[in-house]
């Protein structure tokens, strides 16, 4: 009968053999499982490289750790790095590759009760197609920092102590509006060019929980992730569906859902409308100001 750590068993039989590199790719990654990965790598391999995604909700939910960035800050043959449209699980060690559906977490490597059902197939490194993801990751990655794991982490546990999970891609947007009144303050925040005072840095770091976008986007992909969830937020995207998306309608429309009052209700419109501004193609007029889409923010 087939051990319940046999994946974990794979993992490190083929990372205790490496003389030159090691790759670990994976989705969700836990620190504990990581360092007792990287504990086995031999010494005489000089370049460890992981490659794995970080989003808010996720780091909430306690699939994935960020944490791990720790270990690239102590050991100088460790490099991380984002790739957020990642899914594949791939392993390699100097020539040998394992691909299947396991991440480097215990339940997926059977190092705890009650495991997942995972499978991992040795292959040519070689192959046409795991040369194809080896290349779409590469091009699609960027190197982690201590900033992204510190914000991420700061969003999941916003995300837990008010128990809120930002929506998937088939559920409806969670009751949120932004209350960053100067969205390019977001990607500033975001990307580490630039930091705040800690009561402006609160608001930015709530509005990205809730935006639940991955970490380690360059700034166009990041203004498209935000532009998609601003247009699923509910009274926003019936506006733009019925062409009224003005802000008498707008405020109307924040109104009934949030039981504000006139003046709250039209500081969100505001701070709403200048987000769609920033993140999309709309422009305002001034005074009663009705959003026209067809003209880009500079």
């Amino acid at each position: 009968m087939t051990q319940p750590d046999h994946v974990w068993q794979q993992i490190l039989g083929m990372v205790e053999d490496a003389s030159e590199e090691v790759v670990i790719i994976a989705p969700f990654i836990k620190k504990a499982i990581f360092d007792e990965t990287i504990a086995v790598v031999p010494s005489s391999v000089q370049k460890i490289t992981c490659v794995t995604r970080w989003t808010p909700a996720e780091v909430a939910a306690g699939v994935s750790d960020p944490e791990i960035i720790e270990a690239a800050q102590s050991d100088d043959r460790i490099s991380i790095a984002l790739c957020p449209s990642l899914h594949a699980k791939l392993y390699r060690a100097d020539g040998r590759c394992l691909v299947g559906s396991a991440n480097l977490t215990g339940k997926a490597t059977g190092r705890v009760p009650n495991a997942n059902v995972e499978l991992l197939l040795e292959v040519p490194i070689d192959h046409p197609e795991v040369q194809r993801v080896l290349c779409q990751i590469n091009t699609r990655s960027t190197i982690a920092t201590p900033h992204m794991a510190a914000l991420v982490r700061q969003q999941a546990e916003l995300l837990r102590s008010e128990r809120v999970t930002p929506p998937s891609e088939d559920e409806a947007a969670p009751y949120w509006f932004p209350e960053t009144r100067r969205p390019a303050n977001v990607y500033a925040l975001y990307s580490g060019r630039q930091r705040f005072t800690s009561l402006v840095e609160a608001g930015i770091v709530r509005d990205l929980a809730m935006l639940d976008v991955p970490a380690g986007l360059p700034e166009d992909a990041f203004n498209s992730e935000v532009e998609a969830r601003l247009h699923a937020i509910p009274e926003l995207g019936q506006l733009t569906t019925e062409q009224r998306l003005s802000n008498i309608e707008l405020q109307r429309a924040i109104a009934e859902r949030t039981g504000d009052t006139e003046d709250q209700a039209r500081r969100t419109a505001e701070t709403l409308a200048a987000w769609l501004q920033h993140f999309g193609r709309y422009y305002a007029e001034v005074g009663s100001w009705e959003l026209r889409p067809g003209i880009e923010h500079a």
